[in-house]
């Protein structure tokens, strides 16, 4: 069966599920029987492909370190034996699991690359929620909130000198060290 119009025979072509056989002008070539089908039966599934999972791709988690393995459909292998291979690869590193988290007391988002801020005055690593000074115990005053505080029990660095000769009506002075 061709494809096309009479204008144009050689655009399209025509679906090879038995009972389609829709003219199609962008058809679709399956990856693993390499027929060319419609919108509709463009998927494995909807043509009985007699290979679906030939070229696919699936991503096996490694339960010990929390590292991705990626396989394709192709090589026949079960997901125990690419575990077993990364296992015996040396790449397996059970204390990668832990991944960082937020240092604010009782926060416990996991710090990644695009919820991660520096906060410029003490260089510490935080949440994205707790990226304002205020917000993770950045100065002394603020330590005195038990949620806020970090949870190593170190401040930032800020140190608050009171001196006695000051009056109660000027603040206390704050240097970095």
């Amino acid at each position: 069966m061709g494809g096309g119009t009479e204008a144009f025979p050689d655009l399209g072509s025509h679906c090879q599920k038995s009972d389609c056989h829709q003219l199609d002008f962008l058809p679709f070539t399956c990856n693993a029987c390499h027929k060319v089908f419609c919108l509709e039966h463009r998927l494995a599934k909807s043509h009985e492909c007699p290979k679906p999972d030939a070229g696919s791709r699936k991503v096996v988690v490694c339960e010990a370190c929390s590292a991705a393995i990626e396989t394709t459909g192709c090589d026949g292998e079960d997901e125990k034996k690419v575990l077993e291979r990364h296992d015996k690869s040396g790449d397996c590193d059970p204390r990668r699991k832990k991944k960082p988290t937020c240092p604010v007391r009782r926060c416990k988002e996991v710090l990644t690359f695009s919820n991660t801020a520096t906060c410029k005055t003490c260089r510490g690593r935080v949440c994205l929620k707790h990226r304002f000074p205020a917000d993770h115990a950045c100065n002394q005053q603020r330590s005195s909130n038990k949620f806020l505080a970090p949870r190593n029990g170190k401040d930032c660095g800020i140190k608050v000198s009171i001196s006695s000769s000051s009056s109660s009506s000027q603040p206390p002075s704050v240097k970095a060290c």
